[in-house]
């Protein structure tokens, strides 16, 4: 086995592996935009999906402080962050500042609102992914069935083994190669997704106490 792992070579591992999406046939073309676009979606999600952009802890120490800023007259600076929303949870806190002093139930209201749009964003992504997901081990067995006919039409009165091996070779190699995409999209859409819903849970229950705190603020204003 050593032996064997001392005989390759940089070279010799890129070869094998175009010998290896060669085998494949027209099926790769198609299985390797999958695998491009898939990159792009989890790199895209990795970039965007971050404490930062959703809930900054130094923001969220600010929101979860804020009666104390308001009643030491210090939470000007604390608004104007709002109002620049670089956070989803920054933005989500303008909607309910602009409605301050309003019922609890109407500031409720307009920011679930607003939530659903920032969880359009923080979704993004994921639909390619789940696109990915179906779509490569399915182009994967077409590549099989196509691997089947050629086999088949290799079969007869004069066998062709050549046709066979090739058929043979490009079943197995449309399979692997579906397979091989699809599981670390699986993967990545399960991490992301419960990302996204462990965010979700944290901006429910700090705006909810966020609103309620809003509707005091504005009856004592």
């Amino acid at each position: 086995m050593t032996d064997l792992l001392s005989t390759l070579t940089p070279a010799s591992g890129l070869s094998a592996v175009w010998q290896f999406l060669k085998n494949g046939g027209i099926f790769m073309i198609p299985l390797g935009l999958a695998s491009i676009v898939g990159v792009m979606a989890v790199v895209f999600k990795f970039i965007t999906l971050t404490s930062g952009n959703i809930i900054p802890p130094t923001l969220a120490e600010k929101v979860i402080h804020f009666e104390e800023y308001e009643a030491r007259h210090q939470e000007q600076p604390i608004l104007q962050e709002f109002t620049l929303g670089k956070s989803s949870l920054a933005r989500l806190c303008a909607v309910a500042v602009k409605h301050r002093g309003k019922e609890e139930g109407h500031i409720t209201h307009v920011v679930e609102a607003a939530a659903r749009e920032e969880a359009v964003h923080l979704y993004a992504g994921i639909g390619v992914l789940d696109v990915i997901v179906i779509i490569a081990p399915l182009l994967g067995l077409l590549g099989t069935a196509s691997g089947l006919v050629v086999i088949f039409q290799g079969l007869g009165e004069t066998t062709d083994h050549l046709m066979i091996a090739r058929g043979i070779s490009e079943a197995l190699s449309t399979t692997i190669t579906g397979l091989a995409i699809a599981v670390p999209c699986v993967i990545a859409q399960s991490y992301f997704t419960r990302r996204i819903e462990i965010f979700t849970a944290r901006l429910e229950s700090m705006l909810t106490d966020f609103a309620h705190l809003c509707q005091q603020s504005g009856k004592k204003s």
